[in-house]
């Protein structure tokens, strides 16, 4: 499905600040430099590494996000 999904809207890699602005995360809300670069450290987030730059897809990363990073409800 992933797959799909990314061939469908097209593959676009962002640096960290066109991360944190892709409309990925709610308005006013969004992680700072400094949370992202640690997420992907501890690879918490998909990324891709050319050279020593670092780039993100917003889509793998919002399917990564819904699929993997969601908090349980308290009970």
């Amino acid at each position: 499905m992933e797959a799909q999904i990314s061939s469908r809207v097209g593959s676009q890699l962002t640096d960290i600040t066109g991360l944190r602005l892709c409309g990925i995360f709610p308005a006013g809300k969004e992680p700072s430099i400094r949370t992202l670069r640690e997420w992907t450290r501890l690879r918490r987030i998909p990324h891709h590494r050319i050279g020593h730059f670092v780039y993100y897809d917003p889509i793998e990363i919002s399917l990564h996000i819904r699929a993997k990073l969601k908090v349980p409800a308290r009970d």
